[in-house]
């Protein structure tokens, strides 16, 4: 049985990786950051405002601005740790840490979606007094702000899974100043207080999207999911067709450090007369041009598979 895990090219792919995320990473960085700082100034602006017009509408669009403050600091924090190298606690570096904070990200925006709506829901029962024209400008402030860091973030270069969560709050919290500015005008043109905590519970619905999404993103990377996309049986019959002396692929194992960082493991069973490294070079070829793995192991077998106990020959999985 021979074996070929060339960890040579795989130090060679861990440098290379962290070159091509330095560029990249930094501008990410320098845009979360910004994103951040214009994020936490309009929440206090709308938290003021909403405490002097008595909007709930506007007091939860605040109260999202700070789950997505904390979020875009989250995020810009995260991007610094992914650009840390590689070291011998953790073989594969910190790119899981910008799904971590994707993950807690999509779950700290369910818990302020309760708050709202349960907020809303009281305010509908007891209603409160609402300065339409303070609610307008303050809102129309906030609007303005969501438009500049909703550009400033979505011209990032790669756009990962960390930068799109970032975006997500972006785009729920610029929807959130639309339905503030809808609630103002219909409260000074009719009086009609119920519309404030209504969109509120409009914006609540919003932020419940982007955190399914965003959880369910990052979840499934946590889970050691298979990338999105990626079938292991296709790549198997794939390898077993184009990929010269293979004779079977099995033990197919697939996952995902970050959302574009693919990673696999397989066993590949071949006859004695051809040189392990040989075959493995040939397969980690194909899966980068066919599949986008960008980091593979491969077991070259020429007999038995060692993982297959009680059993003669190699079953496939």
């Amino acid at each position: 049985m021979g074996h070929d895990h060339s960890h040579g090219s795989h130090q060679g792919h861990a440098r290379g990786h962290a070159h091509d995320q330095g560029a990249g990473g930094a501008q990410n960085e320098r845009r979360l950051l910004l994103a951040a700082i214009l994020t936490t100034v309009t929440l206090l602006a709308e938290a003021a405002g909403g405490i002097i017009s008595g909007s709930l509408a506007l007091l939860a669009d605040a109260g999202h601005m700070l789950t997505d403050a904390a979020a875009l600091a989250l995020a810009w924090l995260a991007v610094r740790f992914a650009r840390h190298p590689a070291d011998w606690k953790r073989t594969y570096g910190f790119d899981r840490f910008e799904v971590l904070a994707a993950f807690s990200n999509g779950l700290a925006l369910f818990f302020i979606s309760a708050m709202i709506c349960y907020e809303a829901i009281e305010r509908m029962f007891q209603p409160v007094e609402v300065l339409g024209g303070t609610m307008l400008v303050i809102a129309a402030v906030g609007l303005c702000v969501n438009v500049a860091t909703l550009l400033i973030l979505r011209h990032g270069g790669d756009a990962n899974l960390n930068v799109r969560a970032a975006l997500l709050h972006v785009m729920s919290d610029l929807l959130g100043s639309v339905a503030a500015i809808a609630a103002a005008v219909i409260i000074l043109q009719t009086g009609w207080t119920p519309i404030d905590p209504i969109l509120s519970i409009v914006i609540t619905f919003l932020i419940l999207r982007s955190a399914w999404l965003i959880t369910k993103d990052a979840g499934h990377i946590l889970l050691e999911g298979a990338p999105s996309g990626l079938d292991v049986r296709e790549v198997q019959k794939d390898l077993e067709a184009t990929v010269p002396d293979v004779q079977s692929i099995h033990h197919v194992h697939a996952w995902s450090l970050s959302e574009n960082r693919r990673v696999m493991t397989l066993h590949a069973l071949t006859c004695d007369s051809v040189p392990p490294e040989r075959v493995a070079a040939a397969i980690k070829a194909r899966l980068k041009q066919a599949f986008g793995v960008v980091h593979a192991t491969v077991e070259v077998e020429h007999r038995d598979c060692a993982d297959t106990a009680h059993a003669r020959g190699c079953s496939k999985v």
